[in-house]
């Protein structure tokens, strides 16, 4: 999103109140209430949000122009004191609390400063992995495949059992991605050893040893921002401007017409187009010389704009890998940790096997991919770097596990996001000039506005009365709250659209 520093804003503040609420939104909502879940509240949290200055403040602006003087900050929208954020709510430097529903760019898994997690730091036995930062791959902790086992392992997708960690979510689809390079290489010499010719060409870049090979992706994907994963991403210039990239086949994602239940037969011949654009392009790379060694697909086109597809889409995708016998990476870095009301968005698919490859990281606190037997290197040093992940992140994970766990979390994304996409359906019923197309999968939920110019004041008013919320593709708006959002919140949340809204008409 533009950067909002230079926004002036207003004071107005919307009521909290239920009976406030249009009386249309108010009662559809109401009976799609979610059943109650063992969410237990954080301590501290606000009752509400509360607006004291214009947002970016006084003191945030401040921050900004000491900030400018060490480096671009064009992307900074205000500065956080997070000592004093809690829960589902982020308080500024200016002490303005605001309802977060964006939480930091889908990376707050169980709410800022939870108990739970605090705690977790406190413990005499966790400070080593807090103080020292050990490079995994060579000197893991002694405790470190037991704590994978309870981490990462324990919620594995369906028919995974390998893992690989690392520290973001780009490096993880670029590390997914040499996986899937070094399997198809492995098949082509049939368990040969490389040739001394590919040892010594590789290094300087050259065949047989740096093959012509590529990965296909979708238009409007976004994989992330180091150099590989700029290869698979197709989504925004800014991401992409002035650096090389290789010359890598992107398919069309598909395009659905809303609501969904009117356009199925239209869905199904978009879906079928871009499936049948997909074989071509493999076949036309195949006949280039730049054979197509595997698929990267996200779930949800999130930055993209919160694209979607149906499961039979995603179903046809794997057909394809394996009739051509390449690999599918999928890439859950935005999708993973339960938002969708499943652990992994891809359950939703019915899959008829696993996915070759999974990434994951944001809610995760750690980065990382699942990977299928076949896909584990035979050499070390080639899934590599020197920390290949954090455990201090990963024993943070081990408590954000067991609160998914206890709390139900998974069930609770499912029940509120079925409660926020009716609110959203409600809003575009009520404002059909406004607001359009909404959609989603769990919690992780967006819906369109006419113009980009509209949907950025509908950002910036909702800021005003405390409402953090974030933008992606060109008119979308998008939803990624903490799995312990609860109804409370989305009525709160609601209140404000609403008044939003209502000023636009």
């Amino acid at each position: 999103m533009a950067s909002l520093k230079n926004v002036g804003r207003s004071l107005a503040r919307c009521t909290l109140q239920s009976v406030a609420r249009g009386p249309h939104i108010q009662s559809v909502r109401c009976r799609a209430a979610a059943p109650a879940v063992n969410v237990r509240p954080v301590d501290d949290e606000p009752a509400a949000p509360m607006v004291k200055t214009a947002i970016p403040g006084p003191r945030s602006k401040e921050l900004l122009r000491d900030l400018e003087s060490i480096q671009n900050s064009e992307a900074v929208q205000f500065f956080v004191d997070y000592d004093r954020s809690h829960g589902n709510y982020i308080t500024d430097a200016d002490d303005n609390v605001l309802l977060d529903l964006y939480t930091q760019i889908a990376s707050i898994p169980i709410g800022y400063n939870h108990p739970n997690l605090m705690a977790v730091m406190q413990k005499p036995e966790n400070l080593g992995h807090f103080i020292n930062r050990p490079a995994l791959g060579v000197f893991p902790p002694k405790d470190w495949a037991e704590k994978l086992r309870k981490t990462l392992l324990a919620v594995a997708p369906p028919g995974m059992s390998e893992v690989q960690t690392m520290a973001c979510g780009a490096c993880s689809v670029e590390h997914a991605q040499k996986a899937l390079f070094i399997a198809y290489k492995a098949r082509q010499r049939g368990g040969a050893p490389p040739t001394k010719e590919e040892l010594s060409s590789c290094v300087m870049n050259q065949p047989p040893g740096s093959p012509d090979l590529s990965i296909l992706s979708f238009k409007g994907a976004f994989h992330g921002r180091t150099m590989g994963a700029l290869a698979v991403t197709h989504s925004k210039a800014i991401h992409k401007l002035d650096f090389p990239t290789p010359l890598w086949p992107a398919a069309s994602f598909p395009e659905l017409r809303y609501p969904l239940e009117d356009f199925v037969q239209e869905n199904r011949a978009e879906e079928e187009r871009c499936l049948a654009e997909v074989r071509d392009l493999i076949e036309i790379y195949q006949k280039k010389g730049r054979p197509v060694v595997g698929i990267a697909v996200e779930p949800i086109q999130c930055e993209g704009g919160d694209n979607h597809a149906t499961p039979y889409f995603f179903q046809g995708l794997q057909d394809i890998t394996r009739e051509n016998s390449i690999g599918l990476l999928i890439d859950e870095v935005q999708t993973g940790c339960a938002s969708t009301g499943k652990f992994w968005a891809h359950e939703h698919w019915n899959l008829r096997e696993p996915p070759d490859t999974v990434s994951f990281a944001k809610k995760m606190l750690t980065g990382g991919f699942y990977y299928r037997e076949q896909y584990r290197p035979k050499e070390g040093f080639r899934i590599f770097n020197t920390w290949v992940g954090d455990p201090a992140k990963v024993t943070l994970l081990e408590e954000v596990v067991k609160v998914i766990k206890s709390q139900n979390l998974v069930t609770n994304m499912a029940n509120i996001g079925e409660y926020l996409q009716q609110g959203l359906k409600d809003a575009q019923t009520k404002f059909p000039g406004v607001v359009k197309n909404a959609r989603g999968l769990g919690s992780l939920c967006s819906i369109d506005f006419n113009n980009s110019a509209t949907r950025d004041k509908a950002i910036l008013a909702l800021r005003e009365k405390g409402i953090h919320v974030g933008s992606c593709g060109d008119v979308a708006i998008r939803l990624r709250p903490t799995l312990i959002f609860q109804k409370k919140h989305a009525d709160v949340f609601f209140d404000c659209f609403d008044s939003v809204l209502s000023s636009f008409k």
